[in-house]
């Protein structure tokens, strides 16, 4: 499974992005997909995921409220609307892909996401 994440940019406080994840290759096989972030030294997170056997959604404390994970061409294209952004939302954000059940194991390259204060 092939992964392109793309929408990250520079935003200002209190402003919205949309991030997109297209998967190719075996993407039948996708049991669930999600979003990571990691900011300048800090461990990789967990921010969001979506499961497809039911659409179930998952997030993170930090960004619930505020972040909503969604899907197109079910397996094929997840998104992440982020709204009311705060400085501290400031990482490069992964999508990943679990295939068959056993966890994130397929990772895109990572999209930069900066709020500005």
């Amino acid at each position: 499974v092939q992964l392109q994440a793309s929408g990250g940019g520079l935003v200002q406080a209190g402003g919205s992005l949309l991030l997109s994840c297209v998967a190719s290759g075996r993407t039948a096989s996708v049991s669930q997909m999600g979003w990571f972030r990691q900011a300048p030294g800090k461990e990789r997170e967990f921010v969001a995921s979506i499961r497809w056997s039911d659409v179930s959604t998952y997030y993170a404390d930090s960004v619930k409220g505020r972040f909503t994970i969604s899907s197109h061409n079910a397996r094929n294209t997840v998104y992440l609307q982020m709204n009311s952004l705060k400085p501290e939302d400031t990482a490069v954000y992964y999508c990943a892909a679990d295939v068959g059940g056993v966890g994130f194991q397929y990772w895109g390259q990572g999209t930069l996401v900066t709020v500005s204060s």
